[in-house]
């Protein structure tokens, strides 16, 4: 359980695809919430282990922890009015369930994506890519 006031979405920051995500996120959809590099969060605090955050993005708020589409949609609920619509959209049970493999499927080759790079390559071994 989150020990923050404000919400936190943690993100991979050895990642370039991540990190353009995350700078996109915070100039453009300004939730108010921290974007913080899992590699500069406290995550003992966060209530969050490494093995969680180098498989997906999470969301921590005071008594919600998510993970995946599931923390991008809280996330966006915490912005501006179309933000917050599109969060509610992609929050709903049948489109997040819809968007994990979506969601898996770019956390896989994220080093092939805008502003990927070899580095952002998960290992084979990764939990990421077992699913």
């Amino acid at each position: 359980m989150a020990t923050t006031e404000r919400p936190v979405f943690v993100f991979d920051g050895d990642c370039a695809f991540c990190s353009s995500c995350a700078r996109f996120i915070e100039n453009r959809i300004k939730p108010a919430a921290d974007v913080v590099a899992w590699q500069f969060a406290d995550l003992g605090a966060l209530g969050l282990t490494e093995d969680q955050v180098s498989a997906a993005v999470y969301y921590v708020a005071p008594g919600r922890v998510t993970a995946g589409p599931a923390a991008i949609a809280d996330l966006l609920r915490r912005a501006g009015l179309v933000w917050r619509a599109a969060g509610s959209v992609l929050g709903l049970r049948p489109i997040t369930a819809l968007a994990w493999p979506v969601y898996r499927w770019v956390a896989r080759n994220r080093h092939r994506m805008p502003g990927g790079t070899a580095a952002c390559a998960l290992p084979p071994n990764h939990p990421a890519r077992a699913s």
